[in-house]
């Protein structure tokens, strides 16, 4: 990891606060369905404004989870990049098996402690 790459808790925590908004899950989600689409394209299926979406979209941008590339006549489509959404899986995977091995530690230590007091 060089020290302009973010560490994995930092992606993890991005991707939480992006994904912590309902209409920015709504988005990701229908862009994950019917694939790459404008800011304009997202308003038109959604119940949302154009503006509000495409604050959105940066916000989703920031944490990677969308990537704009620019086609033709200069309009910007967002592709899903799932690589992020992996990354704070990962952080979760290791978070859980971290809490998980000192849960097991605690019941081994009261299984003992029942053992030794009738």
């Amino acid at each position: 990891m060089t020290a302009s790459q973010p560490d994995a808790e930092t992606i993890a925590a991005d991707v939480f606060t992006a994904l912590a908004d309902p209409t920015r899950r709504h988005i990701l989600a229908e862009l994950a369905r019917r694939g790459p689409a404008t800011a304009t394209d997202l308003a038109d299926r959604l119940p949302i404004s154009r503006q509000a979406i495409a604050k959105h979209l940066t916000l989703l941008g920031d944490a990677g989870l969308v990537r704009p590339e620019t086609g033709e006549r200069r309009r910007v489509r967002f592709h899903p990049n799932a690589q992020p959404v992996r990354v704070a899986q990962a952080f979760l995977a290791t978070l859980a098996q971290d809490w998980d091995n000192r849960l097991g530690a605690l019941e081994d230590h009261l299984d003992r402690g029942s053992e030794t007091n009738p």
